[in-house]
């Protein structure tokens, strides 16, 4: 086994052509705007999808409730519940969501 220093094969000339390939790309203008441009896009296309999903939901929840919140079954719940006595259950601590 030889002791000398380890020496690069590569010739001049073509560590010429890789250090020019390596070269940085200026931050011009169109180089930013543009893929700023794609993510601005992308991320307000997510918004509103989901914000159609979202919206979408709520209304089917809503019809869903409205059906189910006539005069005879809100009386039937004061009266299963107790409402009179130990207060109502959708006003307690424990359902911060309903406030």
């Amino acid at each position: 086994m030889s002791t000398t220093a380890f020496q690069p094969t590569m010739r001049r000339a073509a560590r010429a052509q890789t250090a020019a390939l390596r070269m940085p790309v200026a931050r011009t203008a169109p180089n930013l705007i543009v893929p700023t441009l794609v993510v601005a896009g992308a991320v307000y296309a997510v918004a509103t999808y989901v914000r159609s999903q979202l919206s979408a939901e709520s209304e089917t929840m809503n019809r869903m409730f409205a059906q189910q919140n006539t005069p005879q079954v809100m009386e039937s719940r004061r009266k299963s519940l107790l409402v009179d006595t130990e207060g109502d259950p959708r006003k307690t601590i424990y359902n911060v969501l309903n406030w």
